[in-house]
């Protein structure tokens, strides 16, 4: 799962240069902007879910 987390987070990086650089691609950066957050929304899931089981309520 964290493989996962990190390739999100690397595509994120990847389309905001390419939304920067390129001239007409600036919806690539709102694109990485947007995987960014589901990215870490979806590693706070998982933290949070990894949490909860080693530690169930009494």
């Amino acid at each position: 799962m964290i493989v996962f987390f990190l390739l999100l987070v690397i595509a994120a990086m990847a389309l905001g240069i390419l939304g920067i650089v390129v001239k007409g691609l600036f919806y690539l950066l709102f694109t990485g902007i947007g995987v960014l957050l589901v990215a870490f929304l979806l590693g706070a899931f998982w933290m949070r879910r990894r949490n909860a089981r080693r530690h169930p309520a009494r």
